[in-house]
């Protein structure tokens, strides 16, 4: 796989059927090894080992409703009371972030309310934090360490 704009993690990997998968630690299954998982991995390891995200916190891949149509985020990262703090989207390597995929991000928060955004495709990464008090958001240089 590709090198990434991360530092270097430690991943449990298997061959099965001419197939390669990674073992997800939030998902706690082995899936299936394309660019967009290894990216996500990628991110699933910064955010617990750089950033202190506590995994008990951290969910992957699940369902949300906008707009009345089913749609999937990568990663969130919960706040011990239940709101959420970081929402990733997570793009293969190969794919540009452009504005269509801050759109998808921004579509998928009307849903969620994160505190946190995060789009990558593991060799660019992009960090908003949303004010909604007044209405606003500002693009950091870097995700802060977790925090309650």
């Amino acid at each position: 796989m590709q090198q990434l704009a991360f530092p270097s993690y430690n991943f449990r990997v298997k061959n099965n059927e001419n197939k390669k998968f990674i073992f997800d630690i939030i998902r706690k299954k082995f899936v299936i090894l394309n660019p967009e998982e290894w990216v996500r991995q990628h991110v699933i390891h910064f955010l617990i080992n750089e950033k202190k995200h506590p995994k008990s916190l951290i969910n992957v891949e699940k369902e949300l409703i906008v707009n009345g149509t089913k749609k999937r985020y990568d990663i969130v990262t919960y706040r011990p009371n239940g709101s959420i703090y970081l929402m990733v989207e997570c793009k293969s390597p190969k794919i540009k972030i452009t504005q269509h995929v801050f759109d998808q991000i921004a579509r998928y928060n009307l849903a969620l309310n994160a505190s946190n955004l995060m789009v990558t495709n593991g060799l660019n990464h992009y960090y908003c934090q949303i004010n909604y008090n007044h209405k606003s958001y500002f693009f950091l240089e870097e995700l802060e360490t977790y925090s309650k």
